[in-house]
């Protein structure tokens, strides 16, 4: 038996303590958010929470968590504890980053781990820390204006005058950590 702490709720699971993360969050616990997507840790997909810190629950084995703190996309809210409402959610939403979806589970808890230890990152540290997380749609500018407008929303009582726009006209490429917005039409 390995007790845990899953999105602020006490969670006993009785498996093999092997068992991968993510087949424990979506097969015994029936927490789908968290995708499978390469098996190897690589894409981010299967990106989680654990203590506040990102990782990728993939390549995680339970034993590995083991009391401790896990919180999956089910598990994000904004400070007054509405679900689905954290300032990156709702960036998200208003920048429509999702084409398929499938990775954004995973790209919303990385930002949001980002978020958590930069309040304010600029672009190449928002480049660096995302680089992990794939999205086949190509979606890195939309990601990025999302991650620059939660910042901005949850930094606008600190500070005055930060205000980032969006650009999300052109094509986006993702090159190993350089973003660049090349208009060679869609």
């Amino acid at each position: 038996m390995i007790k845990i702490t899953l999105n602020e709720k006490p969670v006993t699971l009785d498996v093999d303590p092997a068992m991968p993360l993510l087949y424990a969050l979506r097969d015994e616990l029936k927490l789908t958010g968290t995708k499978f997507g390469c098996g190897a840790g690589q894409c981010g997909a299967c990106t989680v929470h654990l203590n506040g810190k990102a990782i990728r629950s993939c390549i995680t084995p339970v034993s590995a968590i083991a009391e401790q703190a896990i919180t999956t996309i089910e598990g994000l809210a904004d400070t007054s504890g509405n679900l689905g409402e954290s300032a990156v959610q709702q960036a998200w939403r208003e920048h429509k980053v999702p084409q398929c979806g499938y990775c954004q589970s995973g790209q919303m808890m990385s930002a949001t781990a980002l978020l958590s230890s930069i309040p304010n990152p600029s672009d190449e540290q928002i480049i660096e820390h995302m680089q992990g997380n794939i999205c086949r749609c190509g979606t890195y500018q939309r990601i990025k204006a999302a991650i620059k407008t939660a910042a901005d929303n949850s930094n606008k009582h600190q500070t005055a005058g930060n205000v980032t726009s969006a650009n999300n006209s052109g094509v986006e490429y993702f090159d190993a950590g350089q973003i660049t917005n090349n208009k060679q039409g869609a």
